[in-house]
């Protein structure tokens, strides 16, 4: 199954993300909800990549996740390798630095990460991306992570109910199908090396498998692709988020929102940055709405299923997952994607 060859709307040349305030998304006036979920359809439409303000997170919850980030990763590698992500049963914890490698590319990223996934507890709801998480012994830590993933999930919930809006949709047209998602949080570490090979990368060129990304950055190093192809510098925005659109959501929307190309390049000083990778449920069906499929608009891409597709793209990008695929000990779902499948076409290194 791949993306049909009928185009998708190009994002605009942009030099600069636009910024949404979308605070009125929590409004009880329906009015300012729909007003401040225009502008993000039309920061989504024209970029695929924005800054958002107004999002409601306390910033005790936020300072207190980044300070346990950086305790976990100020231990020694033994400690980390503990906690390590081969060792879960849902693809979560602690992904040393090479492990994960994107596209084929024969130099590692640089960085190191710790990835916590919706706590699925109950067997009968258990997937390949989604079961109990897998918890460093560090004090303090799991408590104040999950705090952070409870309230950057109910603002992904947020924004599910605002592109369902800019798209004039129901409101909680995909939010009902949020309700035991694969959706991912990333404690990501950049170290800042001198002798590093200057052509290794942070993370490389890639657009997001998922709905969309919610991205907390600590320092400057994030790179997007503009509709001219040119590479754009995200600086950072006091009191901001970065919000990406993902494969799964050009999907949906039928390719009114495009994902967006972007890397991680040329980190000046050490860096962490934090993306919550929100999704819709691991059994949904993911293709064009057909509430979309007006006046004769075709469908212009064939049908996923979230959590297949999600597993085949991160089983194509770990070493521990390759491993198993090599020896048979797992399978790739039947029509799975190649990686970089969705968005512009991503021009590495131009």
């Amino acid at each position: 199954m791949s993306k049909a060859s009928t185009t998708t709307p190009a994002h605009t040349a942009f030099q600069a993300l636009p910024v949404v305030d979308v605070a009125g998304l929590g409004s009880d006036d329906p009015a300012l909800r729909k007003q401040a979920a225009a502008a993000l359809g039309d920061a989504a439409r024209s970029a695929g990549f924005l800054y958002i303000t107004g999002h409601g997170i306390a910033p005790a919850i936020i300072e207190r996740f980044r300070m346990r980030a950086c305790e976990f990763f100020a231990q020694s590698p033994a400690l980390k390798m503990q906690s390590y992500i081969g060792l879960s049963q849902n693809h979560s914890g602690y992904v040393p630095e090479g492990e994960e490698q994107l596209y084929g590319s024969v130099v590692p990223d640089r960085k190191e990460a710790y990835d916590v996934n919706f706590d699925m507890r109950d067997p009968a709801y258990q997937r390949p991306m989604l079961g109990p998480n897998q918890w460093p012994a560090l004090p303090g830590f799991r408590e104040d992570v999950e705090a952070y993933y409870q309230a950057a999930f109910e603002l992904g919930n947020r924004l599910f109910r605002g592109f369902a809006l800019a798209l004039g949709l129901p409101e909680d047209r995909f939010t009902r199908l949020v309700q035991r998602p694969p959706t991912q949080l990333r404690l990501i570490h950049y170290p800042h090396d001198d002798r590093v090979n200057p052509a290794a990368a942070g993370i490389g060129a890639h657009t997001d498998y998922e709905c969309f990304t919610i991205l907390l950055p600590t320092a400057p190093g994030l790179e997007v692709m503009n509709g001219a192809g040119q590479w754009i510098d995200v600086p950072l925005v006091q009191d901001a988020f970065v919000i990406n659109i993902g494969d799964m959501l050009e999907i949906l929307s039928n390719g009114e929102f495009v994902a967006t190309a972007h890397r991680v390049r040329k980190v000046a000083e050490e860096r962490y940055a934090f993306p919550m990778f929100c999704n819709v449920d691991y059994d949904v069906v993911v293709e064009p709405l057909a509430e979309l499929l007006v006046d004769g608009t075709p469908p212009r891409y064939t049908s996923q299923i979230c959590g297949e597709h999600l597993f085949a793209q991160t089983a194509q990008t770990f070493a521990y997952l390759k491993r198993r695929l090599e020896s048979g000990e797992i399978t790739l779902p039947k029509g799975s994607l190649a990686l970089s499948s969705f968005g512009p076409k991503v021009r590495a290194g131009s």
